[in-house]
């Protein structure tokens, strides 16, 4: 982070276990898809001497290579993790997917890293999901420091993105958002662009010349001074101001010269505080090249500038049952503490949990006890059990170099945990805990499935519950209304990879049908119905006969049965069996094949035989009077309606209030809230929402969220009745 020139022999590479905390340092990479993530990791591997100079991994595979669902989509759908060494120090490097479907792995990764390395396109800029997560790290004041990527791009401008970036990033203090190095530039190429071969640390004032694809050192040329003399004061100033050494800028404005040794080391303690966020610049190395440009530099700033697991508080932990428990932080020798932040499925090792350690050591073939938060609401078995641990390794793309231990701090991954899941916690088999989970979003985007053929059937329950536990942003949900599977996810990427992997993964083919929403039926005025049913043949013959009255009620009242019979007329022993029948009729529905709600039925007569009655033909007599009223009346079709609420930023107001409106929602009102958004609240019929995830995605360029929940059902529009029931023939 000195500006200084490593190149470390027989101290980088592959690191594996971690002997203590202190050297050790968990780094999430976020960014939009396409900024170059993943393309950076493999640059920091190779210039930490754990890739070949194919960019391969020396025992093979590539470090991107974890899911072959990702090379079939040419983008990254899960978190992975890439750790390497450099200068006596272990850096898990945590690659996120940058699509905003995949935020669930975005959120582990967050999780179980200290800093964030934020990566931003040249090219492309600051997306506003890049934006929302920044915020979200600041909130709980995550350090932070962001690097430039795709400087070959031919509009690619390090400076105007660094003053972009400022804007985006800074808004209390852009002063705190800075760049450490300058970019060099060799001659043009013949369309005028010219590629940057190096770099100019800004404090030391020495030159790092990447056009080898080694890194060398040297004093800059009396030409190149004066070009960084701004900007270096700039970062002076603003690392003076965020120094913990109060007389500092007096010292400094009254002349007094800062030593560059006392500036580097104001400048990591303000980072890890998460006071300073610099920006570096970085580049693939060329083919057959070492080192990519700014990789040392970033490198160099992880270990020196970003906090050690020592300096994070760990997550609020608790007994399994709700007593708060305390543990010293990061510590190897105390209690075990550990949480499951990924899980995935190899098909020939079986199930995989990659595994933050935040307390005590991890052993391999060590007895834990592993708790969950029994998401029953997502299709997760509640569960609270002993497990034995597999076998521990650390994760190099489809690599697996096995550990006997992980200390607190560190990352592993650990075979074969059979019912651990993706959120949970393990602990010490005689002193369970559970650590407070971190936010998901909710699965939001239904997508309802069957099984393609009966050995699929067979399969489908075990792959969706599998499927559900490695992934906490999915929702499993068996329709008592509808009779539907349905998997709730984020977007359309989401759930396309949830099928591949159903395919894939678990051999099962499903076949995607158009999602019902769970309609209802009403009466719209009175009517009254008589059910007869009379059969003799042989024996036993049946009678019953019932009449009745059948009026609406207000919504929500459900189904209330009243019985006025007098005389007689309906034996008592008889009168529930009606009940049952008009029930169990009013479930089937009465038009359209809804459930039947909201009205009043009320026995008013009925004959009875007094060989031939019986409790069945008392139901099936009071079944037929429903649907005789029914016949004779106007039934409303009812739609459920959810009350939504859309925080988004104050730009797009306009066009979300408009659109709700324009799927037949009422706007209920706004509300101002920090960062420049607002809380729309509105009701809309969860018909007109069903892609509302996609589409407001696409209104907002990615910066809103909503909510939804269940508010009533109420009468559908006439038109829009007609049709679904349309619909509803066309199917049959």
């Amino acid at each position: 982070m000195g500006d200084k020139a490593h190149t470390h022999p027989g101290a980088a590479g592959r690191a594996q276990a971690a002997d203590q905390p202190a050297s050790v340092r968990n780094v999430v990479l976020v960014g939009h898809s396409g900024s170059g993530k993943t393309t950076l990791v493999e640059a920091l591997a190779l210039t930490a001497g754990a890739l070949n100079r194919a960019g391969r991994v020396e025992d093979g595979g590539c470090v991107s290579d974890y899911d072959d669902i990702e090379h079939r989509q040419q983008r990254s759908v899960q978190l992975s993790l890439v750790p390497v060494e450099w200068d006596g120090v272990k850096i898990n490097v945590l690659d996120t997917p940058g699509y905003a479907d995949f935020v669930g792995e975005l959120r582990a990764g967050l999780r179980a890293a200290d800093a964030a390395l934020f990566v931003v396109s040249a090219a492309d800029g600051v997306d506003g999901s890049t934006r929302v997560v920044w915020e979200e790290c600041a909130a709980v004041g995550m350090p932070r420091a962001l690097v430039i990527t795709h400087l070959e791009a031919a509009r690619a401008d390090f400076e105007e993105m660094t003053r972009i970036c400022a804007e985006a990033f800074g808004a209390d203090d852009p002063d705190a958002v800075l760049p450490l190095y300058l970019p060099l530039h060799g001659p043009p190429h013949p369309d005028g662009h010219a590629p940057v071969t190096g770099l100019i640390g800004l404090l030391t004032q020495q030159l790092f010349d990447y056009s080898t694809g080694e890194r060398k050192e040297s004093e800059p040329g009396a030409d190149q001074l004066p070009l960084i003399e701004r900007a270096r004061d700039r970062l002076i100033e603003g690392i003076i101001a965020e120094s913990e050494d109060e007389t500092l800028m007096d010292r400094y404005v009254g002349g007094e010269p800062v030593d560059v040794k006392t500036l580097i080391q104001d400048l990591e303690r303000a980072v890890v505080r998460g006071a300073f966020f610099p920006v570096l610049a970085a580049a693939p190395a060329a083919e057959g090249a070492r080192q990519g440009l700014g990789t040392v530099e970033l490198l160099e700033l992880i270990v020196r500038g970003f906090p050690t697991p020592l300096e994070r508080a760990a997550p609020r932990v608790t007994t399994p049952d709700g007593r708060t428990r305390t543990l010293k932080p990061c510590d190897p020798g105390e209690s075990l503490a550990a949480e499951v932040v990924k899980t995935s499925s190899d098909p020939y090792v079986g199930r995989i949990s990659l595994v933050r350690v935040f307390s005590g050591t991890l052993y391999a073939d060590q007895t834990v006890h592993v708790c969950g938060h029994g998401l029953a609401d997502r299709g997760h078995e509640d569960h609270d059990v002993d497990e034995r641990v597999g076998a521990l390794s650390t994760p190099f793309g489809k690599q697996q170099r096995p550990v006997g231990h992980v200390i607190a701090g560190d990352l592993a991954c650990v075979a074969k945990l059979a019912r651990a899941e993706t959120g949970d916690t393990l602990s010490a088999k005689d002193d369970p805990l559970l650590m407070e989970p971190w936010e998901m979003p909710d699965p939001l985007l239904p997508l309802a499935i069957q099984a393609h053929s009966k050995p699929d059937e067979d399969k489908l329950s075990q792959g969706l519950a599998r499927l559900v536990a490695e992934d906490p942003t999915m929702r499993l949900e068996q329709n008592q209304d509808t009779h539907q599977v349905v998997l709730w996810c984020l977007g359309e990427a989401h759930a396309a990879v949830a099928l591949e992997r159903l395919r894939s993964r678990y051999g099962v083919q499903v076949d995607v049908v158009p999602h019902r929403v769970p309609l209802r039926e009403t009466f719209g005025a009175k009517a009254a119905g008589r059910g007869r049913h009379v059969k003799q043949s042989g024996g036993h013959g049946q009678y019953a006969v019932c009449e009745i009255e059948v009026e609406p009620l207000p919504g929500g009242a459900g189904i209330e049965f009243v019985d006025k019979v007098v005389g007689g007329a309906v034996p008592r022993q008889f009168i529930p069996s009606v009940e049952k029948g008009v029930r169990a009729q009013a479930a089937k529905g009465v038009a359209a094949g809804h459930p039947l709600i909201d009205v009043r039925i009320t026995l008013l007569d009925g004959k009875a035989h007094s060989v031939d009655s019986s409790d069945a033909a008392f139901q099936t007599a009071g079944a037929l009077a429903l649907r005789e009223a029914a016949a004779a009346a106007r039934i409303h079709l009812l739609e459920p309606v959810a009350e939504v609420s859309v925080l988004v930023g104050d730009d797009y107001v306009g066009a979300v209030m408009s659109d709700l409106s324009g799927r037949r929602g009422r706007v209920l009102g706004t509300e101002q809230t920090a960062g420049g958004r607002t809380l729309v609240r509105a009701e809309v019929p969860e018909i007109e929402i069903g892609r509302y995830a996609v589409d407001l995605r696409s209104l907002s360029h990615g910066t809103a969220r909503f909510g939804r929940r269940y508010a009533r059902h109420e009468p559908m529009p006439p038109q829009v009745a007609e049709r679904v029931r349309e619909a509803a023939r066309d199917g049959a």
